[in-house]
């Protein structure tokens, strides 16, 4: 994505998250925050936290700043030849609001959990179509446990396994020590190789891939394409708005 594109973004969307520490690693950290005590990130930006503001979080710079290293047939290329992890963050929600800390959610039950919107949906059955179009090989296809993911993987892919290390901590602010839990949680996905010719699909959170990364991906629906490098770490490739698959 663009860096003017991903400005314009953010603007009319309002984003915000106040990072503090490690956020803004280039390949493999981020923070987000959940206590009083030791505040490293406050989700603010209505992803899977609360309200927006107008200035930009190191992770919301992350993400505006990022530069592909692929981008168009060439992109398209390399993910037909496979070897690569393609990190969605779920598709657009109805409406954003911390529901991992409403002691009325259940993971066992949709109804209680944001619901992805009439938009949402269609990203993700666009998404499917474009993957299916351009012959992207698709093997694994691991969610969280929240019914925006795993919806967001069925419409598009038509399949998907459930990993708890996906999850998001039930907190709207992190301590370091959680972040570092997220990012432990979430690394052996992002850094696994996938099989010969085949790319692996993960439909997850903006805290998690932040944890990880130090970017933090919005709008919702966004992409990151990495490129584990078979010895615990991996490339930042490029990243795709749902829009941008059809036009590979």
């Amino acid at each position: 994505m663009r860096t003017p594109k991903a400005t314009e973004l953010f603007m009319a969307l309002g984003l915000t998250i106040t990072l503090v520490g490690c956020a803004g690693e280039t390949v493999t950290e981020d923070t987000v925050d959940t206590t009083s005590e030791a505040p490293v990130a406050e989700i603010a930006e209505g992803g899977e936290g609360g309200e927006g503001g107008t200035e930009y979080s190191e992770g919301e710079q992350a993400n505006a700043d990022f530069q592909d290293k692929l981008s168009g047939a060439e992109l398209l290329g390399a993910l037909q030849e496979g070897g690569h992890v393609i990190y969605f963050r779920h598709a657009q929600t109805e409406r954003d609001y911390a529901d991992q800390a409403d002691p009325n959610m259940s993971l066992d039950d949709c109804d209680t959990q944001r619901k992805l919107s009439d938009v949402g949906i269609q990203q993700s059955q666009d998404i499917g179509a474009a993957f299916t179009e351009k012959a992207i090989p698709v093997d694994d296809v691991i969610t969280s446990e929240y019914c925006r993911a795993w919806q967001t993987a069925d419409l598009a892919f038509g399949r998907h396994e459930k990993d708890s290390k996906l999850n998001f901590l039930p907190f709207e602010e992190y301590t370091d020590a959680q972040v570092e839990e997220m990012k432990a949680n979430v690394m052996p996905l992002l850094t696994a190789v996938p099989e010969s010719g085949q790319n692996t699909v993960i439909v997850g959170h903006d805290d998690i891939f932040e944890a990880a990364t130090g970017i933090y991906p919005a709008p919702q629906g966004l992409a990151y394409v990495l490129t584990p490098d078979g010895a615990g770490g991996f490339e930042l490739v490029a990243n795709m708005l749902p829009e941008e698959w059809a036009n590979l």
